[in-house]
């Protein structure tokens, strides 16, 4: 899908069919896992964080995609879905690009985290549209391609959680 926008009734769809596999993970964690799950939840995009998006967008340019993204679901925590999978806020976004700068990927002259692992590697998008993954849990470590696409990205965190159950 690299080249193509995101589109937001697609992420609304992708959006129902999580939440339907995180029921169905959570209600089977504990006999699987022998311990209770931590709050998994994917947040569905507010008025208040329509407002933030747009203050980060006056911030600095954003890739397209990631706009699309906060604007149909504002967060995600998820950490028990492998070693844990965080899509941060769009404020907390904005205020670790205010703390940090731009991500240091070479061949993207624009590259903003977005999220991050449970093992603090750092998730960013770069102005080309693609997904990268920090080697370590780094701000000034190599980034590697993770996703060719935010679509992509979404489809490997959706399977997942499915993989799981």
């Amino acid at each position: 899908m690299h080249g193509e926008r995101l589109d937001a009734e697609w992420v609304r769809s992708r959006w129902k069919q999580a939440d339907t596999a995180l029921t169905k993970l959570m209600q089977s964690f504990l006999p699987t896992h022998g311990f209770p799950p931590g709050h998994n939840a994917v947040m569905l995009a507010t008025h208040d964080s329509h407002q933030a998006t747009g203050a980060f967008v006056d911030l600095t340019p954003i890739p397209s995609d990631l706009t699309t993204l906060y604007w149909v679901i504002s967060e995600a925590s998820l950490p028990d879905v492998d070693s844990g999978y965080f899509i941060h806020s769009p404020a907390t976004a904005a205020e670790h690009f205010r703390e940090y700068g731009l991500a240091p990927i070479k061949d993207e002259s624009i590259a903003l985290v977005f999220a991050s692992d449970g093992g603090g590697h750092l998730i960013a998008i770069g102005d080309s549209g693609q997904v990268w993954k920090s080697a370590t849990a780094s701000w000034s470590d190599d980034f590697e391609v993770a996703a060719s696409s935010m679509q992509e990205f979404l489809e490997q965190l959706g399977r997942r959680i499915a993989n799981q159950l």
